[in-house]
């Protein structure tokens, strides 16, 4: 009998993942606006401030505005095929609503992704991670206006056509299913007493799937040889027992995020969520013109975060047992441990979520979020000794291969946070992803000094081999 090859294809795009907001700094330098960002000085699921006495570590990350070449060069060292970054909006049109673009922030990222190809790797760009200008808050509601499709659409245009025959991949939105999670940051949505937020917050995740359409829409005309993609955050549930009720309680939580590709990749509205829609008096408002759109521009790749799995139950005593998630809240896992945020680590569930996409969608994938949080301890002799973030990822990458040797068609990987930053959950430092470490506290204090952690030497050698030595 033959044997299986486990092994990753050739041009596989090993590499990692950061977003503009959370490690750039220089929130108000070279005309950049304020962002969402720049206003949620604890995190996306917590509420916003604008109140400058109160610190907000996003406005100045990591100085990666002023030091990305000694950073891409760490990234080369490591010998990235690709890093996946994401173009701050504010800088670019620093009001949302602006005329014309900032060209100060189109030649930082002009130079940024010069600096990238020049370390060997390929630009991996979403068009929006995690923020909006604020003033398209403030004056239109957010996504929750269909005016700020306009805005987007512009955005993207400029963005595409400035950097055609720099950067090959794109993806439209970040997690773009976190609008229903956390909308503010989301969507840009802020609510007034009384209002249906579930209304409100279809109405914007529709606009973005227009928006993402346009974006897609652009990406073709101005590069049929370009590929772009969507970004879900994947949130792959198990029922909690073989009861029918749990396995279709798991299901129905599934589709909660499978819509979000469902109509990028296929272009329509799923029929169960047609139903949903009904039985829960969820109405907004869908053009003809929208329809075609979305219809005629779907994704080329379907990107995806993957941290943990999911458990689903009726049971509402289990229920009330909750543990923490990236972006919700779940029932706990008896077979699973958990990080020290309370995530529960489910390799084995990465293998299974690449499989449900790829036979759902039958596209190429890119895993361009996956990692490990946690406290890291620098030693007296100045080492960082991380062989749980090594563990974690060597259980993940094995699942990958697995799921290739099943069929899937991956075409790359980017772990979350090569190189510390501020964490999107909860806006501290203390948590950390990266394989380089970066010397500021949660209080803002520190040198910024880089210094290579253990599990440096260990993904440069998992890329070195092509994820043969783990």
């Amino acid at each position: 009998m033959a044997e299986v090859k486990k092994e990753f294809p050739q041009g596989f795009l090993w590499g990692g993942a950061v977003a503009a907001n959370q490690l750039e700094g220089a929130y108000q330098e070279d005309g950049k606006g304020l962002s969402t960002a720049d206003v949620s000085p604890e995190g996306i699921m917590y509420p916003t401030s604008e109140d400058p006495a109160k610190l907000n570590l996003y406005h100045d990350g990591i100085d990666f505005y002023h030091r990305y070449k000694e950073d891409l060069a760490l990234f080369g060292e490591l010998g990235f095929k690709c890093f996946r970054t994401s173009i701050a909006w504010t800088r670019i049109f620093p009001n949302g609503d602006d005329a014309e673009p900032n060209e100060a922030g189109l030649k930082f990222y002009d130079d940024l992704f010069d600096e990238m190809r020049k370390q060997g790797m390929e630009p991996v760009v979403t068009i929006s991670h995690y923020e909006m200008p604020l003033n398209l808050v403030k004056k239109y509601g957010g996504w929750r206006s269909r005016e700020v499709i306009g805005f987007y659409e512009k955005f993207a245009r400029t963005v595409l056509e400035r950097y055609n025959g720099k950067v090959k991949y794109w993806m439209t939105f970040n997690e773009i299913n976190v609008v229903l999670h956390a909308p503010f940051t989301g969507g840009g949505l802020v609510f007034e007493e009384g209002e249906n937020k579930l209304n409100i917050m279809y109405q914007a995740a529709h606009h973005q799937f227009v928006a993402s359409a346009l974006a897609v829409k652009a990406s073709h005309e101005i590069n049929p040889e370009a590929q772009i993609g969507c970004m879900i955050a994947a949130m792959t549930t198990y029922p909690l027992t073989p009861n029918p009720d749990d396995v279709f309680a798991a299901l129905e939580q599934e589709r909660k995020t499978l819509q979000f590709s469902d109509v990028q990749v296929r272009g329509y509205y799923p029929n169960y969520m047609k139903r949903y829609f009904v039985e829960n008096d969820i109405e907004f408002n869908v053009t003809a013109d929208d329809e075609k759109v979305m219809r005629e521009h779907t994704v080329d790749y379907i990107g995806f975060s993957y941290y943990m799995s999911f458990i689903a139950t009726t049971d509402e005593e289990k229920l009330k047992e909750a543990t923490a998630a990236n972006l919700m809240t779940g029932v706990k896992n008896p077979y699973l441990k958990s990080s020290e945020w309370g995530w529960q680590i489910d390799p084995k569930g990465l293998r299974t979520t690449l499989n449900i996409l790829s036979d759902r969608y039958q596209k190429p994938l890119f895993i361009v979020e996956n990692g490990l949080g946690a406290v890291d301890k620098v030693e007296e002799d100045g080492s960082i000794q991380d062989d749980y973030r090594i563990d974690y990822l060597r259980a993940h990458i094995e699942q990958m291969r697995e799921a290739v040797a099943d069929g899937v068609d991956l075409i790359g990987y980017t772990t979350w946070g090569p190189i510390d930053l501020v964490s999107a959950s909860t806006a501290e430092l203390k948590k950390r992803y990266g394989f380089v470490y970066v010397d500021r506290d949660n209080e803002g204090n520190g040198t910024l000094e880089r210094t290579k952690k253990k599990s440096f030497a260990w993904y440069q050698r998992v890329i070195e081999t092509n994820g043969q030595e783990l």
